[in-house]
C-alpha cells in the first residue's frame, strides 16, 4: 500500500468511525444492559451452585495436626486419611488404596494413590505421608488419646507409592485410627513451617482433599472453593461459604431471612427452634441416628465426689427422662449407658441407674452429708456440699440441662454453681483436671469403643483422673490395654463387658441421653445425607437446584 493511499483513506475511515460511534451511542443503553444482565446471570449461576451454612465459632488455623480451636468439619474438607470410614462402619480406601497387614498385626503396609496432587499442585506420595507421620510423632503426649500413637515404632518409606508402618505391639483399631479427622491427615510440603514442627502453626492449609480455603475473616466468615486438582470425584457445588454466627437464635433468624442455606451440626440450634423449623413447610429438616452420648463427669478427684455413694446419689437424683424429653422435644434419647449398643462390643445388657429421689437422699445421709436444721444445703465436717459445674456456653442444650440439673439437685440439698465458658476455655479445663462437673461427649464413630476405652486409662485428657477416686482403677487401665492388644475376639468381648460394667457401677460417668445431629436447609438444597463419620463434613453430595 502506497503512502498516497493511505493518506487518501484517512477521511473514508473517519466518516465510517464517526457512523458506528453514533450507532453505538444511540444503542449504549441496550448494550450496557446486555452485559449487565450477562453479568447477573454469571453471577446467579455462581450462586446456583453455592451455598452459606452458619457455625458457632472459627473455624480456626486449619492445621491438620493439631486440635481446638481447629473445626473438625473443616478439617475433614481440605485434608485427607488414608483410609476412608463410610456407612455402616465399613473401612474402605482413601489416600491408600490397599493395604496389608502383617500376621502379627505388626506391620501395615499401604499401596499409596498414585497422581494425586496437593491443592498447590504438588505431588502426594510416600515421602510426605512418612512427614505427616513424623510430625505427629514429634509431640506423641499431645496426640496419646488415639491409641495408635502409642504403638507406632517406625515409619518407612518404601518408594514412592508405598508407605510402612510397624508398631512395638499389636492394635486391632490401627485402620479405624487412621481413618479419623485429626490428626492423621496430610499437609502438602508448602504447608509446613520452615523447621518441620506443625504443633507451632502450618503456612497455609495445603490439602488433597475436595476443598480449598480461598477467602478467610477470624470470627466473621470462611469462603472454601473446590480444590481444582482433586483426585476424586468433584462437588457438584462450586463453594461453600461459613458465617460465624456464636448465638443460635440469630443463627435462626438468619436462616428464616434466608441468608443462609443451611444449618448443620450438634447443639447448633435450640432443639425447640429445630422442632418449629420441622413443622414449616418451606424448609427441610433431618435428624440423624445417634452420633455419641452426651454425658455428666462427676470429678472423683474432689474429696466431695471420691464416695461412691455421692456420685450413685447425684446419678439417681434427677429425672432424666423427663429433662431429655423437655429440653430436646424427644428429639434425644435418654441414655443407660455410657456407650449406646451400635457400637462393636457394646452391644451388652448393663443395669441401668434408675431415678429415685429417696434412695439419693439416703445416700447422702449415709456418707456423712446431712441437712442442717433450717438449712438448704447439706454440710460434712463444715464443708457444704456444693459444686461448680461448666457448660459450653454456645450450646443452649448445655446450659438448659445444667440449669434443670442443678435445680433437681437443689432439691436434694446439694449446690451447684454455674459457669458457662468459651468451648477452648471448657477443654483447657478438662485436660488440667479443673473441674468438678463437666458436660462431656464420648467420640463416637470411627473412634469408639476403642478411643473411649483409651482415655479411660490415659491421663493428661480428663477421663482418667474423673476416675482416679475408683478402687479399681489399676484393674480397669489393665482391662483396658488388654482389650486395644488382644487378638481374640472372645476374650476382647469379655473385657470391653468388665470395663463398660465398673464404669456404670462407679457413676463417675452420668450417660444423660444419645446425641443426634441436626440439619435445617433450604429446599434448593438437594442430596443432603448425614456423614458415616460423625467429625466429617456434610458437603459431599449436596446439590443445589435453582430457584
Amino acid at each position: 500500500m502506497s503512502y498516497h493511499r493511505q493518506r487518501s483513506s484517512i477521511p473514508v475511515l473517519a466518516t465510517i468511525l464517526a457512523v458506528l460511534l453514533l450507532l453505538a451511542g444511540c444503542s449504549n443503553t441496550g448494550s450496557d444492559t446486555a452485559s449487565s444482565n450477562a453479568s447477573d446471570a454469571s453471577d446467579a449461576a455462581a450462586s446456583a451452585k453455592s451455598i452459606t451454612m452458619s457455625w458457632p465459632r472459627d473455624i480456626g488455623t486449619m492445621n491438620p495436626h493439631t486440635y481446638n480451636p481447629s473445626q473438625l468439619f473443616a478439617q475433614s474438607m481440605i485434608y485427607e486419611p488414608l483410609v476412608s470410614y463410610e456407612k455402616d462402619g465399613k473401612l474402605a480406601p482413601g489416600l491408600a488404596q490397599s493395604w496389608k497387614i502383617s500376621d502379627d498385626g505388626k506391620v501395615y503396609t499401604f499401596n499409596l494413590r498414585q497422581n494425586v496432587k496437593f491443592s498447590d499442585g504438588s505431588d502426594f506420595n510416600a515421602e510426605i505421608v512418612k512427614k505427616n507421620f513424623d510430625a505427629v510423632m514429634k509431640h506423641k503426649d499431645t496426640h496419646s488419646w488415639l491409641g495408635i500413637v502409642s504403638v507406632i515404632d517406625k515409619t518407612e518409606v518404601v518408594d514412592d507409592h508405598t508407605f510402612r508402618l510397624t508398631l512395638t505391639k499389636s492394635y486391632y483399631p490401627v485402620l479405624q485410627d487412621l481413618s479419623v479427622v485429626r490428626p492423621f491427615r496430610f499437609l502438602g510440603a508448602a504447608g509446613f513451617p520452615d523447621n518441620g514442627d506443625t504443633s507451632e502453626g502450618v503456612k497455609k492449609s495445603v490439602g488433597t482433599g475436595p476443598w480449598m480455603l480461598s477467602d478467610y475473616k477470624q470470627d466473621e466468615y470462611a469462603v472454601f472453593k473446590r480444590n481444582p486438582n482433586y483426585w476424586g470425584k468433584a462437588p457438584a457445588i462450586d463453594q461453600v461459604t461459613v458465617k460465624i454466627i456464636p448465638d443460635a437464635e440469630t443463627r435462626v433468624a438468619a436462616f428464616e431471612k434466608g441468608e443462609l442455606d443451611l444449618i448443620y451440626g450438634e447443639g447448633v440450634i435450640s432443639l425447640d427452634a429445630f422442632t418449629q423449623l420441622q413443622a414449616n413447610d418451606e424448609y427441610v429438616t433431618k435428624l440423624s441416628d445417634p452420633v455419641g452420648t452426651r454425658s455428666l463427669l462427676l470429678n472423683s478427684s474432689n474429696p466431695k465426689l471420691a464416695d461412691v455413694r455421692v456420685r450413685m446419689a447425684l446419678h439417681e437424683g434427677f429425672n432424666k427422662q423427663a429433662m431429655v424429653q423437655g429440653i430436646t422435644s424427644g428429639l434425644e434419647q435418654p441414655a443407660d449407658s455410657v456407650l449406646s449398643k451400635n457400637y462393636p462390643y457394646t452391644n451388652i445388657d448393663l443395669k441401668p441407674i434408675p431415678y429415685n429421689v429417696q434412695q439419693s437422699m439416703t445416700l447422702l445421709d449415709e456418707a456423712g452429708w446431712k441437712l442442717p436444721a433450717g438449712g438448704t444445703v447439706r454440710e460434712k465436717d463444715g464443708q457444704p456440699l456444693e459444686f461448680d459445674m461448666i457448660f459450653d456456653k454456645t450450646d443452649p442444650i448445655q446450659k438448659a440441662m445444667a440449669e434443670t440439673i442443678q435445680a433437681e439437685w437443689s432439691a436434694l440439698g446439694v449446690k451447684v454453681n454455674l459457669t458457662g465458658l468459651e468451648l477452648t476455655v471448657q477443654i483447657k479445663r478438662l485436660k488440667a483436671n479443673d473441674f468438678d462437673l463437666y458436660f462431656w461427649y464420648n467420640y463416637g464413630a470411627p473412634y469408639d469403643p476403642h478411643s473411649f476405652i483409651n482415655v479411660v486409662a490415659s491421663p493428661g485428657f480428663g477421663i482418667s483422673e474423673t476416675l482416679s477416686a475408683i478402687p479399681t482403677k489399676k484393674q480397669l487401665d489393665e482391662q483396658v490395654r488388654q482389650a486395644l492388644s488382644s487378638t481374640d475376639e472372645t476374650k476382647r468381648q469379655e473385657l470391653y463387658r468388665s470395663i463398660l460394667t465398673t464404669l456404670q457401677e462407679q457413676s463417675a460417668i452420668i450417660p444423660i441421653s444419645y446425641i443426634k445431629k441436626t440439619a435445617v436447609y433450604q429446599k434448593k438444597i438437594t442430596n443432603f445425607e448425614f456423614p458415616a463419620s460423625r467429625d466429617d463434613n456434610p458437603f459431599a453430595g449436596i446439590q443445589v437446584t435453582a430457584p
